[in-house]
């Protein structure tokens, strides 16, 4: 059985490493141009990095850098593993472009020749940003669409920013709670003390908005609809992708017997329901396995059991 060769992979991770930086591209461009001059960052680091840039005058890339490391710090002293060489490799690209990709920074390599079309003056403070004060909706909207869509390929291509992904894992391991209610907990944290220090109660509104939107289209553009997804796997190295799933996915498998329709033989397939962010994970696992399986992913609804969102609803005592 022929796997991908060590050209194909190197061929495959330069691909996925140079996606990573068209996306935070996209990424830097939502904060730079649209939020991060009104301190409409959605919660994450980008919200941590506002009160640095408004109080200290700190870059808010180099903020980023500077509150990351510490995290990235944690997650090996806490967690016990890092998130990766590529999460490091996102947070150090989004972090650059973010400065890079401010209208002062293309002002000063000559890219924009006039800052006055961007220069706005806000609660007596001058800001540089795409949209004036008043078009302030359309700069969430805008900002929040391109920060999902940057934030969602950087997934996609599996990468990753760091930032709260690392105080949520530990909150999850230490005080066994769901992912999703670590997010919620971590994000409205940083959007409430954002929205305290700045003493500007809008700023509230405003994070829950752009959070709302932000995750939306970050759900979009790294797996689409729907949130979970079924696979079928038929393939002679159905036992390798199994231990691979467990190790890297963290899925329970069935194993289901089936006939072959063409040649009558007997075969195995195997099923998993995984979140859709791992879909392109579990794609990997099977291709570096088996390059000639067949894999049938599905739209999967409701379901119940560990590792899956519960819905029911406890009425009574």
């Amino acid at each position: 059985m022929k796997k991908l060769s060590r050209k194909q992979r190197i061929t495959r991770e330069i691909s996925r490493l140079l996606g990573i930086v068209m996306a935070a591209m996209l990424f830097a461009t939502g904060y730079s141009w649209f939020l991060l001059p009104y301190n409409m960052a959605p919660g994450g680091v980008g919200g941590i990095s506002q009160l640095l840039n408004y109080f200290f005058g700190i870059p808010n890339g180099v903020s980023m850098i500077l509150i990351n490391l510490p995290l990235f710090a944690v997650s090996f002293i806490f967690i016990g593993k890092s998130f990766g060489a590529k999460s490091m490799y996102g947070m150090l690209v989004t972090a650059i472009m973010t400065d890079l990709l401010s209208f002062p920074m293309l002002h000063k390599i000559g890219i924009i020749a006039d800052l006055t079309p961007y220069t706005h003056v806000v609660a007596g403070r001058q800001i540089y940003a795409m949209l004036a004060p008043e078009d302030m909706l359309l700069s969430a909207i805008a900002g929040s669409v391109l920060l999902g869509i940057g934030l969602g390929l950087i997934f996609r291509f599996r990468g990753s920013t760091g930032g709260t992904d690392i105080p949520v894992a530990l909150i999850k391991q230490r005080a066994n709670l769901s992912i999703g209610t670590g997010y919620y907990i971590v994000e409205t944290g940083i959007i409430l003390l954002v929205a305290i220090m700045l003493r500007d109660p809008k700023l509230l509104i405003w994070g829950y908005i752009n959070l709302f939107i932000t995750t939306k289209i970050t759900d979009l553009a790294s797996e689409g609809l729907p949130y979970i997804k079924g696979a079928y796997i038929i393939s002679d190295e159905v036992d390798e992708i199994r231990n691979e799933i467990f190790e890297k996915l963290d899925r329970g498998v069935t194993y289901l017997n089936g006939v072959s329709g063409f040649n009558q033989r007997d075969i195995k397939v195997l099923f998993v329901v995984l979140n859709r962010r791992q879909v392109p994970i579990l794609t990997d696992i099977v291709q570096d396995a088996d390059p000639d399986a067949f894999m049938v992913l599905t739209d999967v609804h409701d379901v119940l059991g560990y590792g899956f969102k519960s819905r029911k609803i406890n009425l009574g005592d």
